[in-house]
């Protein structure tokens, strides 16, 4: 089950590094001062990484408490 523990650890890792992503895309879209159309399509390209990142972060901490539970 140990296995299943790191595992869980490198997806959790994976996904908040996604979030982290996603979040500075945003952040520098805002910075640069676009206009209000622009922005939305911005924020929309970084949605589907968003939403795919809290997914892989899901699984993750699934993984882990898996296998703190079995282990």
């Amino acid at each position: 089950m140990e296995t299943l523990i790191w595992i869980g650890a490198v997806l959790s890792a994976l996904g908040l590094a996604g979030i982290v992503l996603s979040a500075l895309r945003v952040g520098r879209a805002r910075k640069a001062n676009l206009s209000d159309e622009e922005l939305k399509a911005a924020v929309q390209t970084a949605m589907p990484l968003n939403l795919g990142a809290f997914f892989v972060s899901m699984i993750g901490l699934g993984c882990v408490l898996v296998g703190v539970i079995l282990g």
